[in-house]
């Protein structure tokens, strides 16, 4: 039986303090455009000339990695006919997109697992602009390594003005010796440390790839990382780029880019001009994450000079007044730690539970956290080990508040925040999409061996 627990702010009587839905520090919802864009994704074997253009098996949608980028306007409602041509059973889950829980892709939680030949339309309306992308939620340490991963652009209403924009998917590739990708999945290696790294890192599925711009060009880059565990932190110096978005969701201002840091999950978008005096110049984009720097694209600036569109505003969120959120205490701790045992040797867990994803109801059993809608909660992650956790919650975005008890103001909401070593970290939220969503660390292999857990928004009247 479901475990709940509730959650949230509480007034002198001891029920919920519900706000009203004007006091929402983001939109609940947005005018429909009547426009429905519809889609179709295969996933399957195949193929491709990846990394430095040998031949690798991979698994894919629409026979490419990454997947296929798809584009639609705020607004917009998408409708997706997935069909499974995979060996095992898989979803699609809409990473950081609000939509109905029923759509979410978590088998056994939101709906039963897409068996192999089998087809599922997803359907859902766009309420935020930004940059999302999908993947599968059923082995994902495999699946998304495998390559199932690919991008969804959610154009604004009144998009800025760029030269050009650049989408950049950011991976890692573990190879064994035939240069094949390692079938070793879940290793008890991988599951003590950080998840699993690969050798070879890659931009858009090539390794150190040299990108073509003209000096003027305003850009917007596009950065999202689909790797199974590791953080990319890209250096671009020499560019005066501005961040414009972070976690899809446009920032309260700009803001530097001098230190970028994207855990597994992030997205991280852009702004810069390229400046006429690297006319005939390379600019290297080095990763700085760690001890050993390595380039991962250069850009290689030549041609006539253009005239950069003119300078707009950035669209930008206003900032929420944080006062309430600050001040509660936690609604609830969820403490990071692992121990022995388990299908891997080493489970991964949340407040001591590991969950289980066996079976179509994988959640029955597990205890639930219950948030009521509409009112701030603080959420307080507290890592008991010295491992890192990218820590991710579906349907929602939260605001980072607190890192080991000193209040931060990163200026930008957030879908998945970075809990560093024996680092607490309290984040805001004020939930409005009802439904049962997961909370989880997007390490896939922490994920796959029991950093799980749900959040059970629910409205006052539903309590």
């Amino acid at each position: 039986m479901l475990a709940a627990v509730s959650l949230g702010q509480k007034d002198d009587a001891g029920t919920p303090a519900r706000q009203p839905r004007s006091a929402s520090p983001y939109p609940e919802d947005v005018p429909s455009t009547g426009h429905v864009r519809e889609f179709e994704l295969v996933a399957a074997p195949t193929v491709l000339p990846l990394l430095d253009g040998r031949s690798l098996e991979v698994w894919a949608y629409n026979g490419q990695v990454p997947g296929p980028t798809l584009r639609a306007n705020q607004g917009d409602t998408v409708r997706v006919r997935f069909t499974n041509k995979l060996p095992q059973p898989t979803t699609i889950h809409w990473h950081g997109i609000r939509l109905p829980n029923g759509m979410d892709g978590v088998p056994g939680v939101t709906q039963p697992p897409i068996p192999p030949g089998d087809t599922f339309v997803y359907e859902f309306k766009l309420k935020d602009a930004g940059t999302f992308w999908f993947h599968p939620h059923l082995r994902g340490s495999e699946q998304v390594e495998r390559g199932l991963f690919g991008v969804l652009i959610v154009e604004d209403r009144e998009p800025r003005l760029f030269t050009r924009e650049l989408v950049w998917v950011l991976d890692d590739w573990r190879l064994d010796t035939s240069g094949q990708v390692d079938a070793r999945f879940n290793t008890r290696h991988d599951l003590a440390h950080d998840g699993r790294w690969g050798q070879v890192s890659t931009v858009n599925g090539v390794s150190q790839p040299e990108v073509a711009l003209r000096p003027g060009e305003r850009v917007r880059l596009r950065l999202v990382n689909v790797a199974n565990g590791r953080v990319f932190a890209p250096s671009f110096d020499g560019l005066d780029a501005s961040v414009i978005a972070v976690d899809a969701l446009a920032t309260d201002r700009p803001l530097p880019a001098s230190r970028l840091e994207l855990a597994p999950g992030n997205r991280v978008d852009l702004d810069f001009i390229v400046p006429e005096a690297l006319s005939g110049q390379r600019l290297e984009v080095v990763d700085r994450f760690t001890r050993r720097p390595f380039l991962l694209a250069t850009l290689a600036v030549s041609g006539e000079a253009v005239s950069p569109p003119a300078k707009t505003e950035a669209a930008t969120m206003p900032a929420p007044h944080l006062a309430t959120a600050r001040a509660l205490p936690p609604s609830e701790t969820f403490r990071l730690n692992a121990r022995q045992g388990g299908p891997f040797g080493i489970e991964w867990t949340i407040n001591d539970e590991a969950f289980r994803h066996e079976g179509e109801h994988a959640s029955a059993h597990h205890r639930v956290y219950r948030l009521p809608a509409y009112q701030w909660a603080k959420l307080r992650f507290v890592n008991e080990s010295y491992r890192l956790h990218p820590m991710h919650v579906h349907g929602q975005f939260f605001r980072v508040v607190a890192r080991d008890g000193t209040p931060v103001d990163e200026g930008h909401w957030r879908d998945t925040v970075l809990i560093g070593p024996r680092e607490t970290v309290d984040v805001a939220m004020f939930p409005q999409d009802v439904g049962a969503w997961m909370l989880h660390c997007h390490i896939q292999e922490h994920a796959e061996s029991g950093m799980m857990t749900l959040v059970d928004v629910r409205a006052e009247d539903s309590q």
